[in-house]
């Protein structure tokens, strides 16, 4: 049984994990640490566990195997780095860390340390994926040419009567969160088209403050490739009814997928007619069940740290690329 500590229910995801971990028979939750007292006081109460208010003592107890850290995404190096240290395995939110240096420094802790580490990217797990992946595999686009993702939500707008949206304040600042609409949000349109379209040459973004917030909420971003494809990656917090849209775009034909519908027209299937695909029959495993079993048998997760990396250069590029007005190069951040 692999014994974890609950870091932060800073997140939105934080008791979507919670859930997971009470569902797998290879996990237990023992107890609770939160930067917010009250708050990792009360999800504790929730949860029937010990709240403990000392993070140190977590990291050093010999009873506690693993972490799952949910803190501001500000928080993430420094209570990582914590705990590949004091050897406890660990599951943590996307993003990583905020620059591609910090990253790299965190790898480079748990390397030496030989414990698994998970950044949670769960769209690379779904049908959706499988089936963008297994047509370009399959050659039935050609040469890619393009590729448009857009994950949005209406998070930032104000319902009549009411004084903020549904997503969390501190969703909003910067000092926690790091960034706005696209580190978090947008992270799943950068994973997914990083991931389809291969090695980031350059990134041109701008970030948009529409709510006047300390951080973006709503943004684009365009990347090219080494592949010479093209990315469009857009998401935002203030749109109502936005689908999830993933849109494939070779010189031999097109995917298109829409709220899990999926078609394709190519000149190879078909007589090049629309055809509707039904959903990938063969996914790979949850972020969270990939890391339960690297830790007890060591295997290979699906979500690797290339993934993780380059979603954080993306993240990191588009800041300076909306600061600066101009189209940054990948190598600047090395």
């Amino acid at each position: 049984m692999i014994r974890v500590a609950l870091l932060s229910r800073w997140h939105v995801h934080a008791d979507d994990y919670a859930k997971q971990i009470k569902e797998n028979v290879h996990l237990t939750i023992e107890m609770v640490w939160d930067e917010d007292q009250t708050r990792g006081d009360n999800w504790a109460h929730e949860l029937g566990v010990p709240f403990e208010e000392d993070l140190d003592t977590i990291m050093s107890n010999p009873s506690i195997d693993a972490v799952v850290v949910n803190t501001p995404t500000t928080m993430h190096k420094n209570v990582i780095m914590k705990a590949a240290v004091n050897k406890k395995h660990i599951f943590t939110e996307k993003v990583l860390a905020l620059t591609v240096e910090d990253c790299e420094e965190i790898y480079a802790a748990i390397e030496a340390s030989g414990v698994q580490l998970m950044v949670s990217l769960p769209r690379l797990t779904e049908s959706d994926y499988v089936h963008a992946e297994q047509t370009i595999k399959k050659g039935l686009l050609g040469k890619l040419t393009m590729i448009r993702c857009r994950l949005a939500h209406n998070g930032a707008v104000i319902p009549e009567g009411k004084t903020s949206g549904w997503l969390p304040e501190r969703f909003f600042s910067m000092e926690e969160a790091g960034g706005g609409a696209l580190i978090d949000l947008g992270a799943h349109p950068i994973y997914l088209t990083n991931r389809l379209a291969g090695k980031a040459r350059s990134v041109y973004a701008h970030l948009q403050k529409q709510t006047k917030k300390q951080v973006d909420d709503n943004a684009a971003a365009i990347v090219e490739y080494e592949s010479g494809a093209l990315g469009i990656i857009e998401t935002g917090f203030m749109s109502h009814g936005s689908p999830f849209q993933l849109e494939l775009y070779g010189t031999e034909g097109t995917l298109m997928i829409a709220d899990n519908q999926t078609s394709v027209k190519s000149m190879h299937i078909n007589r090049g007619e629309w055809t509707e695909l039904d959903a990938a029959a063969d996914t790979p495993a949850m972020p969270m069940e990939q890391w339960v079993a690297a830790i007890e048998t060591g295997s290979e997760p699906t979500i690797t740290k290339e993934d993780v990396i380059q979603l954080t250069s993306i993240n990191q590029a588009a800041a300076l690329s909306n600061q600066e007005g101009r189209k940054v190069m990948l190598y600047e951040l090395e």
